[in-house]
């Protein structure tokens, strides 16, 4: 009797302190098809010039004034893959899939696909990011770790891009922070992709920007081989560009909405909510050349 009660004391401390250990080990699944959610906040089909709310350095405005959109349609540009930056923030589907070690089951990586682009892998066996100098790809380098039920990820080597598609400019030095969280509302599921982007480059500041997606058991995404077309007929050589301070066109979003010009080189401060009292007197001052 004695030791039977000594072998089942044993065995409930032995619960006892797995359980926890086991609790505090639970992931949340981000795994299935999650098509975004379409809605103003997270949809990048802006205006050009229209750089409000992005922390631009001078280098990024000044570079972002000489953008020409007709770039897009150079064979060279067709099929490019969008940036890790800008593909979660764009209007594509997602899916994420984990990656697991066949004989201890463990997530090797995660998984990430969109429509049009590349599967980007969030690494999650604790490997180090590489070296500066090493290669740089459109989808960067992903190592991630729970924090509890989100996932934090690192981003480094992204080849240079856009963090909108209307000029505004990501160097190829820009890292990400990102956290991926899920809940349930309204018997839906949801995933919000949060990413903090740092450019020391084209940024003054972080810029903080989520997307929502949605999961949907039916979704299925596509392949999507990209076939090189002939849109414009052009010169040899010849890039679409625009002389520095040739581009009336940024000016499109400040003459829509009658917003002064000047927003365009304000940059950051266009970030808080005090701006508005600046707008207010370069308004009340009348119209800008």
């Amino acid at each position: 009797m004695t030791s039977t009660k000594s072998t089942r004391l044993r065995v409930a401390l032995a619960v006892a302190v797995l359980v926890p250990a086991y609790a505090s080990m639970a992931q949340m699944d981000f795994t299935g098809e999650w098509p975004v959610v379409r809605a103003q906040d997270n949809i990048d089909n802006p205006h050009l010039g229209e750089y409000v709310g992005i922390p631009l350095s001078r280098e990024a405005i000044r570079r972002a004034e000489i953008w020409d959109a007709s770039i897009q349609s150079l064979p060279e540009w067709q099929c490019r893959p969008h940036s890790g930056a800008y593909i979660k923030r764009g209007p594509s589907s997602l899916k994420i899939w984990y990656e697991v070690d066949p004989a201890s089951r463990a997530i090797v990586a995660i998984q990430t696909e969109w429509l049009r682009s590349v599967n980007t892998p969030i690494y999650m066996d604790g490997r180090p990011h590489p070296p500066e100098y090493a290669a740089h790809t459109w989808g960067g380098f992903s190592t991630g770790v729970f924090e509890g039920d989100r996932l934090k990820v690192t981003t480094s080597h992204l080849k240079e891009d856009y963090y909108r598609r209307n000029g505004v400019p990501q160097s190829d030095r820009a890292t990400l922070t990102e956290y991926l969280m899920r809940r349930r509302f309204r018997d839906e599921d949801y995933l919000t992709w949060l990413i903090i982007a740092y450019d020391p480059v084209y940024l003054t500041e972080p810029l903080a920007r989520s997307t929502e997606y949605r999961l949907d058991v039916e979704q299925q995404i596509p392949p999507y081989p990209c076939t090189v077309v002939t849109e414009v007929v052009r010169p040899e050589g010849y890039v679409p560009h625009f002389l520095p301070g040739a581009n009336d066109q940024i000016y499109s979003f400040s003459d829509t909405y009658g917003l002064p010009r000047t927003l365009y080189f304000d940059g950051a401060e266009t970030m808080y909510p005090e701006y508005h009292l600046k707008l207010a007197r370069e308004l009340e001052a009348g119209p800008s050349e």
